[in-house]
């Protein structure tokens, strides 16, 4: 059986290797929110360490990277929190929506 390595020095998390964002211009998505989201991740930015794993894990692609910090794309965030709970930092947590 053939067992992975994990080694500290693969780059996979270095941002020259990842696309600068998942996200589209506005119009070209077509499905914007229609106000059923009833909740919506909210970022600390001091608490975020740019570490893109929320980036990563976001199904809708509304999570971009601005300065090394993320930032949600609310026309498009459907509210599934997955973000907020792929977050190890603790700095997205899901807000109820006004």
């Amino acid at each position: 059986m053939i067992v992975p390595r994990l080694t500290s020095d693969i780059s996979v998390w270095s941002s020259d290797n990842l696309p600068s964002s998942t996200c589209y211009r506005a119009g070209t998505l077509v499905d914007v929110n229609a106000g059923w989201r009833t909740v919506r991740p909210v970022i600390n930015a001091g608490l975020c360490k740019g570490c893109y794993r929320c980036y990563l894990h976001c199904p809708d692609g509304t999570i971009r990277m601005e300065s090394g910090k993320a930032s949600v794309d609310y026309d498009f965030c459907k509210g599934c929190g997955i973000c907020a709970r792929i977050c190890s930092f603790g700095c997205i947590s899901m807000e109820v929506e006004r």
